[in-house]
């Protein structure tokens, strides 16, 4: 938890990774050079005393996610969503066997989303039910952009992505998290575009459908859909260091997600280890709107919506009484139930 001015933030981290890109996990330069453009991401929009080595950065261990998330982090509760790359890296990007550990050794702490790809047909779906009957799955992780074989996308429309989607109601998994922001190298950006959630949003009315990275850089596209589609929400991570590195850019994106689709919409995500979650929590405690902007005061109880209650909600997590609009979560739960 992180305290402000005497007032304590309930944190929800909603995208987290744990991964291998080190050099030995590649199988080509594909591999390599995604590793190295989600480097460039964090040197390029990080504060001089948050940037890490190449070393440091291209294999996290699970000492670290502890120490950077939890210990100094101030997460309360984080979220992982896996990105697996199978094409590019011989154990693919993730480090599931160690998310899971994570997740055994910190009771209430980490909740570990699945992925899956409708371009494995029938046996994914059978090893999708597979998993939901061993563990408790509350999310999933898309990207539409991953290479399969001879494949270098698909989108949500597809025939076979709606029996995953269908499959995924049926199990109960009702947040789908998607990749639908800035091309990492050398997946192709049209294949991140925003406009297959707008129908698969209407069609399946009990999922929710969290945009990560909001769409960017097509955030006009996203919000109005978000702002007609009611189970759309957006996922910061990505857009959060830009409160650093460009924050007038920064201002931008908030007043016009808060326009467009309101305080209950939004959630915080650090996108870690590309970024680690304190300087994001403490730069947007820190943030208003600038003197003369068209955009209304964002206030407490709207930040701690977007730092955690609204997250929380979705994955119904318990949220802890003496916390900055705890009590407004609380009654909404009743009124749902």
């Amino acid at each position: 938890m992180i305290t402000r001015d005497g007032k304590n933030y309930f944190i929800v981290d909603g995208h987290i990774h744990i991964w291998d890109g080190s050099d030995e996990n590649c199988l080509n330069d594909y591999g390599k050079g995604w590793t190295q453009c989600f480097f460039d991401y964090h040197n390029g929009l990080s504060p001089e005393e948050e940037k890490w080595s190449k070393e440091r950065f291209a294999k996290i261990e699970k000492a670290d996610v502890v120490k950077d998330v939890l210990d100094n982090g101030g997460v309360d509760v984080a979220i992982f969503n896996p990105t697996v790359l199978s094409a590019f890296y011989k154990t693919g990007f993730r480090r599931e066997k160690e998310a899971l550990e994570l997740v055994e050794e910190n009771p209430g702490r980490f909740i570990l989303n699945t992925s899956w790809d409708p371009r494995f047909g029938e046996e994914g779906l059978e090893l999708l039910e597979k998993e939901a009957s061993e563990r408790k799955i509350q999310g999933v992780k898309l990207y539409t952009a991953e290479w399969q074989g001879d494949s270098r996308g698909y989108s949500l429309t597809d025939p076979m992505a709606y029996r995953y989607l269908e499959k995924s109601q049926e199990l109960g998994i009702k947040n789908i998290h998607i990749h639908k922001g800035p091309t990492v190298w050398p997946l192709d950006r049209d294949a991140f575009d925003v406009h297959d959630v707008d129908h698969v949003a209407t069609d399946f009315q009990d999922l929710n459908f969290i945009v990560e990275h909001i769409g960017l850089p097509r955030l006009e596209d996203f919000c109005w859909i978000a702002t007609q589609e009611r189970n759309v929400y957006a996922g910061m991570a990505v857009a959060m260091p830009f409160v650093h590195a460009k924050p007038r850019y920064f201002e931008q994106i908030m007043g016009e997600l808060l326009y467009w689709l309101g305080e209950d919409k939004i959630c915080f995500g650090s996108d870690y280890a590309i970024w680690t979650p304190r300087w994001l929590v403490e730069r947007f405690l820190d943030f208003q709107f600038s003197e003369g902007s068209e955009y209304d005061a964002i206030t407490d109880d709207q930040k701690a919506k977007v730092l955690g209650l609204n997250a929380a909600r979705l994955y119904d997590i318990e949220v802890p009484e003496g916390v900055v609009g705890g009590a407004e979560v609380d009654a909404l739960v009743e009124v749902v139930a």
